[in-house]
C-alpha cells in the first residue's frame, strides 16, 4: 500500500513539474523588490504571488535536473537535494487548492467576508511553510557539491560530462539564490510581529536602500583577517579608497542586498589573503590588500587587488570551475575543514550573486605578481533586474548535444620535426 502511495505521489509531482515548467519565471528589479516592501507590503499580495511564482521557478529548475548523467543522479547527496526540491514544491502546491477567492461563484457579504478571512488565514500558514522550505534549504550548497565530488571520485572527469555539469549548476545555484531572494523578503517583511527588522531598521527586508558598501567591505575583510590571523598567525593589511564620480564628498551608497554584496568580497578577501600569506611565508611583513570603490553613472566597481604571485592565464576560468579547487576537501562533519578554502565553489558562486542583478565579477591575473578581481554590480535600481533560468528547447539541447571536436588548431608540446612536412 505504502509503494502504491509512493508511485501515485510521485506521478502526481512529475505531472507538476510538466505543467509548472511550461511557464517561464517573472523576474523582478531591485526597485520592484523596494518599492512592494517599502509601499505595499500586504502580506496577501505577497502570498498570491509566491504561490504562483515559486512553483514555477522550481518546476522549471528540476527538470534540468533529470537532465543530468543518471550516474550522478544516483549519488546519495542528490538524490537528497532532489527529494527537498520535490517536498518543496508538494507543500507549496498545497496552498493552490486553499484559496477561496478562486472559487467563481457569488456570495453574499458575509460570506466573501468569510472567504477573505480564510485567504488571510491561509497566508499566515504559508508563511510558516516558507519559513520551513527556506531552511530545508540551507544546505543545498554543500550538499549537491558533495555530489559531484562523489561522482567524480567514482568515475573520473569526462569533458563533455564536466562542461554540462558547469552549465548545469551555474543555473542551479543562481535558481537557488533568486527562490532564496523571494522566500528571505516574504519572512522578513511577514515572518514576525513586527515588519521592521531590530538588527537591520533601515533595511526592506534582505535589502538596504543605503547600502553603505565600505561599511561592508571592512565587514567582510575583519572576519577574513580573523582567520587569516587563526590559521597563519597573521594577515595582511587593508588599504581602501572610495571614487564617487556624482558626489564626490559623500561616502558611496547603493541600493543592494548587503549579504550579497558581503558574501562576494569575503570570498575574494580570503583568496587574497590565502595566496598573500602561502606566497611570503614567514615574513615579518607582507603587502597589503588594496580595495577600490567606484561609484559611476552606471557602475559601482570594487576592486580588490593583492600581490600573492598571481595565476597563469590558462588557469583563469579554472578557478570558476565547480570541479576544480586549489585547496584540500573539507569533511561534512566539518572535522577536516580547509582554512579559507572549501570545495571551490566559492568564486563561482560569487560570480553568481553579482550576475544575478545583471552585474559580475571578473578576474585579472599578472603571474608573478598578484590578482585583481573586479566586482561590477548597477548602480541604479532600475536596471538591477533578475538574471533567471529558464527551461526551454535551447537548455535542453545544451545537454543532449554531442560536443563535437573543437575547429582550432590544438597546439603540441613539441615542435614538429619540420623535414616529414611535405612540400606544396
Amino acid at each position: 500500500m505504502r509503494i502504491l502511495r509512493f508511485l501515485r505521489s510521485n506521478l502526481s509531482i512529475g505531472k507538476d513539474i510538466d505543467y509548472y515548467s511550461k511557464f517561464s519565471p517573472s523576474p523582478l528589479s531591485m526597485k520592484q523588490f523596494l518599492d512592494f516592501g517599502s509601499e505595499n507590503a500586504c502580506e496577501k499580495t505577497s502570498f498570491t504571488f509566491l504561490r504562483q511564482e515559486l512553483p514555477v521557478r522550481l518546476a522549471n529548475i528540476m527538470k534540468e535536473i533529470n537532465l543530468l548523467p543518471d550516474n550522478l543522479l544516483r549519488t546519495p547527496s542528490v538524490r537528497l537535494v532532489q527529494s527537498w526540491y520535490m517536498q518543496s514544491l508538494q507543500e507549496i502546491l498545497e496552498f493552490k487548492t486553499k484559496n477561496a477567492n478562486d472559487e467563481k461563484v457569488t456570495y453574499d457579504a458575509k460570506k466573501k467576508i468569510y472567504f477573505m478571512f480564510i485567504t488571510v488565514l491561509y497566508s499566515f500558514s504559508f508563511t510558516d511553510a516558507v519559513i520551513k522550505i527556506r531552511n530545508r534549504h540551507n544546505d543545498v550548497i554543500p550538499t549537491m557539491a558533495q555530489g559531484v565530488v562523489e561522482y567524480k571520485e567514482t568515475y573520473g572527469t569526462d569533458p563533455v560530462v564536466s562542461q554540462n555539469v558547469q552549465y548545469f549548476l551555474d543555473r542551479f545555484y543562481m535558481s537557488r539564490i533568486s527562490m532564496r531572494m523571494l522566500l528571505n523578503q516574504h519572512t522578513l517583511l511577514f515572518g514576525g510581529k513586527v515588519k521592521v527588522n531590530p538588527a537591520h531598521p533601515k533595511q526592506i527586508g534582505s535589502i538596504d536602500p543605503h547600502c553603505r558598501v565600505s561599511e561592508v567591505i571592512r565587514d567582510a575583510y575583519e572576519n577574513a583577517r580573523n582567520l587569516c590571523d587563526r590559521y597563519y598567525m597573521n594577515s595582511p593589511e587593508l588599504i581602501l579608497e572610495e571614487f564617487n564620480v556624482e558626489e564626490q564628498d559623500k561616502p558611496i551608497t547603493v541600493v543592494y542586498v548587503p549579504s550579497h554584496l558581503y558574501h562576494m568580497v569575503f570570498e575574494l578577501f580570503k583568496n587574497a589573503m590565502r595566496a598573500t600569506m602561502e606566497l611570503y611565508g614567514d615574513a615579518m611583513e607582507y603587502p597589503a590588500i588594496h580595495t577600490q570603490v567606484a561609484l559611476g553613472t552606471e557602475d559601482l566597481t570594487v576592486k580588490v587587488s593583492d600581490r600573492g604571485g598571481g595565476v597563469p592565464l590558462r588557469k583563469i576560468d579554472r578557478l570558476f570551475t565547480y570541479t576544480y579547487s586549489t585547496a584540500p576537501r573539507p569533511s561534512l562533519d566539518g572535522s577536516q575543514a580547509a582554512p579559507l578554502a572549501g570545495y571551490g565553489h566559492g568564486l563561482p558562486i560569487s560570480r553568481l550573486y553579482a550576475r544575478y542583478f545583471q552585474g559580475d565579477l571578473k578576474l585579472y591575473s599578472l603571474e608573478g605578481y598578484g590578482t585583481d578581481a573586479v566586482i561590477y554590480i548597477r548602480a541604479l535600481s532600475t536596471e538591477s533586474i533578475e538574471r533567471l533560468p529558464v527551461y526551454n528547447k535551447s537548455a535542453w539541447k545544451h545537454y543532449k548535444t554531442i560536443h563535437e571536436a573543437d575547429d582550432w588548431c590544438i597546439p603540441s608540446k613539441e615542435p614538429k620535426d619540420m623535414t616529414t612536412f611535405r612540400s606544396f
